[in-house]
C-alpha cells in the first residue's frame, strides 16, 4: 500500500551514504536528467538509474512496484509524443520520467524515512533566520508520507465494503463514504496535533 518505497537494509555504499548527501545527489541528477537534451542522453540516464537500483539490492518486486504506478501514463505519453513529435522526443520524455522514478526508488530503498526527514530538517535549519520553522516543515513531510498509504487503505476498504453490499458499480456508494472517512481522518489528525500543542502560538 505504500507509495513511498520499501527500505531494504544493506551494506552497500548507497546505504552508508548520509541521507542529506543522497537527497542532494538525487536533486543534482534530476536537474541534469531534465537539462540534458536528446533521446540518447535519456537512455544513458535510464541506464545509470537502473544500474544504481540494481546495486542498491532493491529487488525485482520493489522495481515493479515503483514502475507499476506510472506504466499506463508512460505508455499513453509515449504514444502521444510519438504521434505529435516523433519517436526521439517520446523516448526522451518517457525515458526521463522513468529514470527519475528509478532514482527516487534508489533513495527510498537505501534510506529510512526518518533519516530523510532528519536530513530535510537539518537542511532547513539555516533558513530559520528568514522565518522558516524546520521542525514544522519536517512534520508536514511526515504527515504527508503517512497520509498517502492511509488514504489508499481507506479507498480499498471502502471499495470492499461496496462490493460486499453488491454496489461495486455504484460510484456514489464508493465515493461518498470514502470522502467522509478521509475528512474524518483529517479531523482526527488535527485534533491529535492540537492536543499536543502543535500549532499553538507562543
Amino acid at each position: 500500500m505504500s507509495m513511498i518505497g520499501d527500505y531494504r537494509p544493506g551494506a552497500t555504499l548507497l546505504h552508508r551514504l548520509p541521507a542529506g548527501v543522497k537527497l542532494l545527489g538525487m536533486l543534482v541528477a534530476a536537474v541534469a536528467t531534465v537539462a540534458a537534451r536528446g533521446w540518447a542522453a535519456s537512455l544513458v540516464a535510464l541506464a545509470v538509474a537502473a544500474a544504481l537500483l540494481a546495486w542498491s539490492g532493491a529487488g525485482l518486486r520493489v522495481t515493479v512496484k515503483a514502475l507499476r504506478g506510472i506504466a499506463l501514463v508512460a505508455v499513453l505519453l509515449f504514444a502521444w509524443q510519438t504521434w505529435q513529435h516523433g519517436w526521439p522526443r517520446a523516448v526522451e520524455t518517457v525515458g526521463d520520467i522513468v529514470a527519475l522514478v528509478l532514482l527516487a526508488t534508489v533513495l527510498t530503498a537505501t534510506t529510512r524515512v526518518q533519516d530523510i526527514l532528519d536530513a530535510i530538517t537539518a537542511g532547513l535549519r539555516p533558513l530559520r533566520r528568514v522565518g522558516v520553522d524546520a521542525d514544522r516543515v519536517a512534520l508536514a513531510f511526515a504527515l504527508t508520507i503517512r497520509a498517502i498509504p492511509a488514504t489508499l487503505e481507506l479507498a480499498v476498504e471502502t471499495r470492499q465494503a461496496a462490493q460486499a453490499r453488491g454496489l461495486e458499480r455504484s460510484l456514489r456508494a464508493r465515493l461518498v463514504p470514502f470522502v467522509i472517512r478521509v475528512v474524518a481522518r483529517a479531523h482526527e489528525t488535527g485534533a491529535a496535533l492540537h492536543a499536543r500543542g502543535v500549532g499553538d502560538q507562543d
